[in-house]
């Protein structure tokens, strides 16, 4: 906002000035120095350089402090619209997104998505209760590193859901490459291993998935995850494609199908699932051991495993700096055990129309750290294979791609393009169709049975697994014969679609185990300053 823009905000004078002149508040004073008419306040025309003169929100102490005091001072009630957020969205993005962007950039099957009135989304609230968080939930901000600080200390600074200074960013880019482009396109990956889908930012979500997986490598004694999800919070399988295409894709013959849409018992069949009485998706026929770990008060490994990231790190959520930042981290300090599978997110020109570029912008000044990070991008792996046996892509598969030796010699080394195998590895989604199908994304293909079962059997998989797409449930088996399946990994995704994820566990017997999980509470969390609430979301 360095351009002066003017904003409509709501403003209150500020009846508390002992808490203002102290330096800081808490949420006790807030609330005090509201008056009993608040609502009725009107918005007013002002400028927001000048009135953020009053009050800053510290993002490294989670406090108010006061700087330059005048009469009368005010300050910002917190309290806006999503319809608010989207108009400054549009001026800002004026001057971040190159327009000629827009006209290659995917339409993702974006959904407008407007909140109702009774949910509506108060920074107010969600501040209030940031001033309650536990004082162990880690405080987003700017890292407080010396000059000679190395690794060790940046990996710290990271799980505290601290950004790194811009020199220290740029060595550990400069570190990661390194160790990128001594992997191959297809990495091998050995059991233990587990498997975990899209994070998109959500760097609080991140480090509850790491809770629930036993810890990050080289953690042990890891305290269980206090969320518990039963199976009834689980919604029914629900479908994870436009259903405007399933219309075009789909004759009107397979009656069947269509009508499965809308009955839960069908629909889990079709996915090879059978359904028991309680509505879980456990197997009667195995005693319970179908893979499914629903009771999150046990940690579903010792954190002594591997980790495979299915891409899609940025973008979306509140943190992707941090959370590709802590990624990173681990990756240089421990780089046999993180493997970073490359997304269709992780590109330049995604990252500038849905978030990561603009966040680098605000917290930099400059597109520098950014650009060091799409560097990054380029080096990422294609694919996993854990034990020769499962694939790991981020998104599917190609008609351009018979074996995985062909993805071998694929030159990874560049921005995604938009057509060829390269793009369709990031882009391509499983469906009920045949062979192949145009896909609704504008990038990538829709593959169906016949594809995934001729593509196992050449190259001797047992299954491939891939993510890319939101599944309300956190994972979800594809065919008849279970071939692929996606996982999904960010909870509550957007911070407002509902749904809990997971991750895939994958022992030396290769049976896939899922650990559920759901988004931390928000007391857990915290949200940053000046966010109006999330953008459009894509499935």
């Amino acid at each position: 906002m360095g351009d002066g823009s003017r904003l409509s905000w709501t403003w209150g004078k500020f009846n508390s000035p002992r808490a203002l002149n102290e330096g800081a508040f808490n949420q006790e004073d807030y609330e005090q120095s509201l008056p009993d008419d608040y609502d009725s306040f009107e918005e007013n025309e002002v400028n927001f350089e000048e009135r953020i003169e009053a009050a800053e929100y510290d993002h490294g102490r989670g406090i108010i402090v006061g700087k330059t005091y005048k009469s009368p001072k005010y300050i910002c009630s917190l309290e806006t619209t999503v319809e608010d957020a989207e108009e400054v969205k549009e001026d800002s993005g004026r001057h971040l997104t190159p327009p000629r962007l827009r006209n290659f950039v995917p339409q993702h099957n974006l959904v407008h998505f407007r909140t109702p009135s009774n949910e509506s989304l108060s920074l107010r609230t969600r501040f209030i209760k940031s001033l309650n968080m536990s004082p162990t939930v880690p405080r987003p901000g700017a890292a407080k590193l010396g000059p000679r600080s190395g690794l060790d200390e940046w990996l710290s600074e990271a799980k505290q859901c601290h950004y790194l200074p811009e020199w220290a960013m740029k060595q550990l880019c400069e570190m990661v490459k390194e160790c990128l482009m001594e992997e191959s396109n297809i990495q091998p990956v050995a059991t233990p291993v587990t498997i975990c889908g899209d994070i998109h930012g959500q760097f609080y979500d991140l480090l509850e998935l790491f809770r629930i997986a036993g810890g990050m490598p080289g953690e042990t004694n890891v305290q269980a995850p206090t969320t518990v999800i039963n199976t009834d919070a689980i919604e029914p399988p629900t479908e994870i494609t436009d259903p405007k295409l399933k219309k075009k894709i789909r004759s009107s013959g397979d009656s069947g199908m269509d009508s499965a849409s809308g009955d839960d018992d069908d629909d889990d069949e079709r996915r090879g699932r059978p359904r028991t009485a309680g509505g879980s998706n456990r197997s009667a026929s195995s005693g319970g051991d179908s893979g499914i770990n629903i009771n999150n008060n046990q940690v579903s490994g010792s954190g002594n495993q591997n980790f495979i990231f299915l891409g899609d790190f940025v973008d979306r959520g509140y943190f992707s700096l941090e959370t590709f930042t802590l990624l990173m981290c681990l990756k240089a300090t421990y780089p046999d055990k993180i493997t970073l599978v490359r997304g269709n997110h992780e590109s330049r020109q995604i990252t500038q129309v849905y978030g990561f570029y603009e966040e680098c912008q605000q917290k930099y000044g400059n597109a520098s750290v950014w650009k060091s990070c799409c560097q990054v991008f380029d080096f990422l792996v294609l694919a996993a294979v854990v034990d020769g046996e499962v694939l790991c892509v981020h998104g599917g598969l190609s008609p351009e791609i018979r074996t995985v030796d062909q993805i071998r010699v694929v030159a990874r080394a560049q921005e995604i393009p938009h057509e060829g195998a390269f793009c369709d590895l990031v882009w391509s989604d499983p469906e009920e169709v045949d062979t192949w199908a145009v896909s609704p994304r504008g990038a990538g293909w829709l593959f169906g049975d016949k594809v995934a079962n001729e593509f196992n059997h050449v190259n001797g998989l047992k299954l491939i697994a891939r993510a890319h797409q939101l599944v309300n449930e956190g994972y979800k088996y594809h065919f008849a014969q279970k071939s692929v399946v996606t996982v999904w990994s960010a909870p509550n995704y957007c911070y407002r679609c509902g749904n809990v994820a997971s991750i895939m566990n994958v022992g030396e017997d290769l049976k896939p185990k899922f650990s559920i999980f759901s988004a931390v509470p928000e007391d857990q969390r915290a949200v940053p300053a000046g966010r109006r609430g999330a953008g459009d979301y894509f499935l």
